[in-house]
Order: structure tokens, then sequence, then C-alpha cells
């Protein structure tokens, strides 16, 4: 039997004015658009963890009790398995600004009706998951 690695991730939908965050991707990282969040770390759970990540990768304050739950994304990839945890927020403090600009360019604003052409595949999934109601997904690749 081979074991495989289980890494747990947690990602932001934030809203403001019936817009969607979403990040710029630098030209070295791909340069598509994609969600805030990361990681989900030993010491931490999944809310903390996007708090976390939220302040260093855009500059958001988050509470823990404006984040909930919306979404979760189980993704198989050889013997990788990710499960991605989607947190949906309307409230947030702090200036809005790309904070990693080895990794992003910038922060951006879209209506879920009209997404970017560059969002990366699983973005794209899980949001098309998200706007017809699916508490659940998969994504099964090679």
């Amino acid at each position: 039997m081979i074991s495989s690695k289980i890494t747990v991730k947690a990602r932001l939908i934030l809203y403001h004015k019936g817009q969607i965050l979403l990040l710029r991707q630098t030209k070295p990282n791909g340069g598509n658009y994609t969600m805030v969040g990361g990681t989900v770390e030993s010491f931490e759970t999944a809310r903390e963890s996007l708090i976390r990540e939220s302040k260093e990768e855009a500059g958001l304050v988050l509470k823990p009790e404006d984040l909930h739950l919306v979404h979760v994304l189980h993704k198989l990839k050889k013997d990788q398995q990710r499960i991605v945890l989607y947190f949906k927020a309307f409230e947030w403090e702090g200036k809005l600004k790309a904070k990693e600009p080895r990794k992003f360019k910038k922060t951006e604003w879209f209506f879920l009706d009209n997404l970017p052409k560059n969002l990366t595949a699983t973005v794209r999934h899980v949001l098309e998951e998200y706007r017809e109601g699916s508490f659940y997904s998969e994504i099964k690749g090679k």
C-alpha cells in the first residue's frame, strides 16, 4: 500500500460591492489570477491560517467570526491529496494591497459572472461549483 501525503489549505472568497477579490500572480509564478490563502500549518486551524495568509498576502485583517465555510475541494494528483476549505467573508479591515511582490502583482475585484480568462483552473472549477450551490467537489489529476 502506498501512503499519500495530505495537505490542508484554506482560501478566501471575499466580497465587496458584489465582487470577489482575486490576486494576480507575477509572471514567474504563472501570471494567473488566484485567491488569497495558503497551507494550514501544523500549529493553526483553517481560520487562523486564512487570517494569517490574508494579512501576509493582501494586507487584510479578518476576524474568525466573519469567515463562513462555503465549499470543500478534494484534489487528488498522483500520490498527493489536498483538501481545500473555502471561506466566504464580507467584512475586513486594513489597506488592500498585494504584499508579496515576488508572488503577486496586484489585487483586483471581479463579478462572478465576469471572471478573468487567465484564472487558475482550480479556482475556476471551485467558483463554478460554488455558484451552483455545491458544498463539495473533487478534482482528480495525473
